[in-house]
């Protein structure tokens, strides 16, 4: 099962693996120490490689704040199909029900 790990335990555990592959160790025995898969390294690598503590804290609270607006985008995206078909139901049934005049 995953653990799941903060932004600074993450950066931490970077920090630890690049001491140890700095003093000669390869990545898979900085890894193996660290207890984490080399995969795993190069994703957190990709990811947060580079950040300190309160940039990725930052990075976590932007990447939060981005799954709220998109899930507003595609509530209101909803809301606006349902309304146009609503509205053409209506403009549909006025058009049926019109009779010229003479």
């Amino acid at each position: 099962m995953k653990k799941v790990r903060t932004a600074e335990e993450i950066i931490i555990k970077l920090r630890k693996i690049e001491t140890l592959i700095n003093q000669g160790e390869t990545i898979l025995k900085a890894c193996r120490e660290a207890g984490i898969s080399d995969h795993t390294y190069y994703k957190w690598r990709r990811e947060y490689g580079g950040l300190n503590i309160d940039q990725a804290k930052e990075l976590k609270k932007l990447k939060q704040e981005n799954e709220q607006l998109k899930k507003a985008i595609a509530e209101l995206t909803l809301d606006k199909l349902i309304l146009n078909e609503a509205l053409s139901g209506i403009e549909d049934r006025r058009s049926q029900n019109t009779e010229p005049l003479g």
